[in-house]
This record gives C-alpha cells, structure tokens and sequence, in this order.
C-alpha cells in the first residue's frame, strides 16, 4: 500500500519522512491507508510554507471579488461528489453515512458564506473627521495560514477555515489529522483536477507532532487555526502565540443539558439520545452531562429505555444509529473512565462495555453506556469522555444546574428543554457557555455565525465561521489623508 502524498505548490509530491503509519477503519481495523510521520515531515511542511508564502505574495493583489470566484467551483464540487466523500468519512471516521452527509452540508454552507467576503471585507470611510481630512479603515491579508484538523469531522472542520483564508487574501497549509487523512487528500485531488487556482495557494502536508511544530515555528506563518482537546488547544495556543501568530485554538467540552418538568418527555428524549450517542458521542458539541430538574425518574427511565435500543455497527448500514469510536486506545480510555465513574459512586443504568457484533470482533464499538448520580465532587463529572456515556446529575432548581453548569471548566455549549419563556430567557442570560442551546440538543451555529466557545473550550478572541473568519484572517490598517485646496497640482 502507496504512503499518501503531500500536495505542495499545485502538485502531488512524496514526503521527505520515510516513517509512515497505518490508518485504520475503526469499524474492523483494516488498514485503509498509510501517511508520512516522524521528524522529517517538518522539511515538508517547511518546503510547503515557503512556497505558500510567494503564492499569498501575488494573491493578495488579486481584487476580492475575482478571489472568491474558485469558491464557487469548490461548492459545486463539493455537492457533486457528496457521496464520494461521505463514504470516505464513514470509512476512516467511524461515523453514519447519514452523519457524514450532514457534515458535507456545514462543509458547503461555510463556502458559500464565504463567496460574500467581498461585502464583508468592505471598509469604512468618514468624510471630514476635521476639515478637509478623510479617514478610513480597510483589511488586508496577514499570509500563510497554517490549519490543524481532528478526526472527529474530517469533512467540515476545514471548511470553517479554508475558504475563509483564500477569499480574503492569503495562501494556506492544512495538516489533517494523521487518524483520518483520506477525506481531504481526495478534496484536494478534486481542487487539483478540476480548479485553476495559483500554485502553492493550497498545501495538504502530512505527519504529527513534528509538522505541526514547524507550522507553529515558521514566521512566514501568521495565523494557527486548531480545533482538539483542551490540553493540545492550550500548547497550540501557547506556542502560536509565543511565535507571533494569531491563533484560534478551539478545545474540549462536557456539555450540560437542563430538562425542567415541563419539558416534552417524548420529543426531549429523542433529541438528548441524538445529541449524546451521535458520532458515537466523539464531537465536541455532544450532550454529556444531563440534568433533570426535580424529576421523580421519569426522564430517567424514557432515556434508558431509548438508549437500550440505539443501535451500533458499521456506518454504512442504514438501520445502525451509532458506529465505533476512533481507536481501540480510544475505546480501553472510555471504558476505564466508565469504570471510574461507577469507583466513585455513581450508579451504571445501562452499560455499552465489552460490546461485540458479529463479523465485526476487531471493531471499536461502544454501545450507549448511561451513569446516573454521577458525584459532582468527583473527576469523571469534569473529564470529557469522549464517547458515548450519558452522565445523570439530579438538581432540584434551575438556579443550582446554573451555578453548577458555571463552575465547570469548559464553556461550549449548554442546553434547556422548557416551555416556560422565562426559565429559557434566564439560561439564556446567565449560562457561561458560547454556544446555547433552547430546545436544542446539538446548539452548532450555522455558517453566518461564529462557533463560540468560553473557558477552556476555546484559547483566542476570533471563532471559526462567519465574520469572525473574515476578521481572524485579515488585519485592519487605518489611512487619515488631507488634500488640501491650496495645493498647486505640478504636472
């Protein structure tokens, strides 16, 4: 099986690393391809960044509204070939095919916002700020952009990023996750094929830790765009920063979800199951600590009832509802942290352990686990687990979910099931969390707006998507100019 090639300066090129490591399917562990790694993929990434930084050095001139016209083309084939890459995702990730569509959907939404930067990047003028002096702002493109992807949404994370970059002006340089490097190496074998744009303008290099370092390093690179776990958002952002950089550095969850008595038992369950057990529970907007306010078991027993039959298996299959999790690491973690909750006390209502499906023995499966008076002093209720185990905390008023919700670490997402306008207007206010939820069990912003995130979910001040990209990728330079009348104009 070939190694996967890096795509650098408009062409297909070998990595200088003659390390490479196996991707897996998660779902039988057939190895599905081979990527570079070790410390010689910091040369490539080095050799990709110094020719992105000559593509962004003739870009950058080229008018906004010629610069957004690729993007255009890459929507078109990003819907025709829709099928194709779903399958890949399903393939590498784990994931539904279903799931996988859905994520291709954000993933074209984000171009398309993008194809109006030419509204978004217009200046602001002031006419006569003090006699016959004018001033106004404009933004400009930084240069290199270095982007770092995860495995858990191969297809969309990208695209939060990407299209934002080459519209506003710079080149950029994406690392993909060396767990899941199909998806994109075939996206930029469609770019490659069927868009003309500048060479180097877009670099796919391959590896790990050693590349990522070089990008964080190199100084023709001037903004890091990274989205993982809080402990390597924190190091991205340190070292990014450290450099010069701008960053965004997008982190870890636990994700709270507030059911007060008056929400719809049915309707709630059904989107709470979605919102825990979707993508196996691996995405950093699934619901994990779930809150029922003064229930008397009702929401308990609906949810276990509801998880019992949630089905697991290959993605591919239309009847499964949840597939495996990344890796057999990944599964020995969850399933350790699983048996730490039950060590401090919390009760096990339904246990996914140990789960086996026939013809599918080596897969990483997990199926719905649910842990019900989960120790709010102990450390599973403040450990992101990461896959698909619903933890149950009682409360018996809102203000104590709120000021529980509050002191935890992470802020990316919270959610209340309600119909009192009043009980939601006030999670609304005082939950500190970027991305909130009200009747909603997975609060993702759509294109137009920014993916939030507070606390130690997110290291930086700009957010992924929307006029927060346009602004993460472009600096601002102020111009004040007099003409004055008296002048003689010399010819």
């Amino acid at each position: 099986m070939d190694v996967l090639k890096n795509y650098v300066n408009g062409e297909w090129t070998s990595s200088k690393s003659t390390e490479a490591v196996d991707v897996h399917n998660p779902a039988n562990q057939e190895v599905i391809s081979k990527v570079p790694f070790g410390e010689a993929t910091a040369q490539d990434m080095n050799n990709a960044i110094e020719l992105a930084h000559q593509a962004y050095l003739e870009w950058k001139e080229v008018p906004t509204m010629q610069r957004i016209q690729p993007l255009f083309k890459l929507k078109t084939l990003l819907e025709n070939h829709k099928e194709e890459i779903a399958k890949l995702i399903t393939e590498e990730c784990g994931k539904t095919y279903g799931e996988s569509l859905g994520e291709l959907q954000r993933a074209i939404e984000n171009v398309e916002v993008a194809c109006g930067t030419h509204v978004m990047m217009q200046s602001e003028f002031s006419e006569n700020i003090a006699s016959g002096i004018d001033e106004f702002m404009i933004r400009q493109p930084l240069g290199v952009s270095g982007c770092i992807t995860p495995f858990n949404f191969p297809g969309m994370i990208p695209f939060w990023f990407l299209p934002y970059a080459i519209a506003t002006g710079n080149a950029f340089v994406i690392k993909p996750s060396e767990k899941v490097p199909l998806t994109m190496q075939y996206v930029f074998d469609l770019i490659d094929k069927e868009m003309d744009l500048p060479k180097g303008l877009l670099s796919l290099v391959h590896g790990g830790k050693d590349a990522v370092d070089a990008m964080l390093q190199h100084p023709k690179v001037k903004t890091i765009s990274f989205v993982g776990s809080t402990n390597v958002a924190r190091y991205i952002y340190s070292e990014g920063t450290k450099y010069g950089k701008r960053v965004q550095a997008q982190g870890g969850a636990k994700n709270p979800v507030v059911i007060m008595p008056d929400a719809d038992i049915e309707m709630t369950t059904k989107i709470i199951i979605d919102s825990v057990y979707g993508c196996a529970g691996q995405r950093c907007l699934a619901a994990s600590v779930i809150i029922p306010i003064g229930d008397q078991g009702r929401f308990k027993e609906s949810l276990v009832e509801a998880a019992k039959v949630h089905t697991v298996g290959y993605g591919m299959d239309e009847s499964i509802k949840m597939g495996p999790v990344i890796t057999p690491e990944s599964k020995t973690r969850i399933e350790q942290l699983i048996g730490k909750g039950v060590d401090e006390g919390a009760k096990l209502l339904l246990d996914g352990r140990n789960h086996k499906i026939d013809g599918l023995e080596k897969g990483n499966f997990i199926a719905p686990t649910i842990l019900s008076d989960v120790p709010i002093e102990g450390k599973i209720i403040g450990t992101e687990i990461f896959g698909p185990v619903m933890s149950l905390v009682d409360f018996n008023e809102l203000d104590t979910a709120i000021d529980f919700i509050n002191k935890g670490r992470y802020g990316n997402m919270a959610c209340i099931f309600t119909q009192d306008g009043l009980s939601a207007r006030k999670f609304r206010s005082e939950t500190m969390a970027g991305n909130i939820g009200i009747n909603i069990g997975v609060a993702a912003p759509v294109a137009m707006f920014p993916f939030s995130g507070w606390k130690e979910s997110f290291f930086g001040d700009l957010h992924g998507q929307g006029r927060h990209a346009i602004e993460f990728f472009t600096q601002t330079k102020v111009v004040i100019e007099r003409w004055p009348k008296n002048w003689s104009r010399q010819f």
